[in-house]
């Protein structure tokens, strides 16, 4: 049962390995069914006049990828930024910069998912509303899976689906380096890391990248 949350102190003490083993290990407990399982109350009142989380992860908004819950992460653990299609802009990086050089977090983990509602439509094109332009910032990854799959550029084909999916983390990674010169800074100091990994709908698994 985890009652205490994250000082600064102990903050200072992880490394960008670390915490991404953590978050590993927490992973396999939501597979296996052994969740830690949180004192919330005591969490509530400990964070309450600041927070000093280990790591941001940027996913998906999906219902079926709650991000505390399948890495076992409890309140003051983590940031979460959450964008149907899990890639990165302004805001979405101004969000990482502060969770990483203002508050401290040590891991930068872009978590993609498997069959991807805006990735397969992406896939094919959809033009509707808004979504419009979301779809456009994973035009990128399908354009790159198209170069790489046989068979149909488009989400009847699993094989190009679950390539676009992996090529769109992977594209996201190498934007935010790209586009943020802070965190790109940090990394190359050793203080963070930027990883990538898919999270299995059938099985819970967190495969990296």
């Amino acid at each position: 049962m985890k009652n205490t949350a994250i000082t600064k102190e102990v903050q200072s003490t992880l490394t960008p390995n670390s915490v991404l083993q953590d978050l590993l290990n927490g992973n396999n407990r939501f597979v296996s069914g052994n969740l830690e399982g949180a004192d919330n109350a005591a969490l509530v009142q400990q964070t309450k006049g600041g927070q000093f989380p280990k790591a941001v992860v940027l996913s998906c908004i999906d219902s079926r990828v709650p991000v505390e819950t399948v890495l076992d992460q409890a309140i003051g653990d983590v940031f979460v930024a959450r964008v149907a299609g899990n890639f990165e802009n302004t805001d979405i990086l101004g969000s990482l910069e502060y969770s990483c050089k203002v508050a401290g977090s040590k891991l930068v983990l872009v978590l993609g998912h498997e069959a991807c509602g805006a990735v397969k439509a992406a896939c094919d094109g959809v033009e509707l509303g808004n979504i419009t332009h979301l779809l456009s910032n994973i035009e990128p990854a399908v354009r790159k899976s198209a170069d790489e799959v046989e068979g149909e550029a488009n989400s009847s084909n699993s094989e190009f689906v679950a390539k676009t999916v992996e090529n769109n983390v992977k594209l996201t990674m190498d934007r935010i380096r790209e586009k943020s010169p802070i965190l790109k800074e940090m990394e190359d100091n050793g203080e963070i890391k930027i990883v990538g990994g898919v999270y299995s709908l059938q099985t819970g698994k967190v495969e990296m990248l």
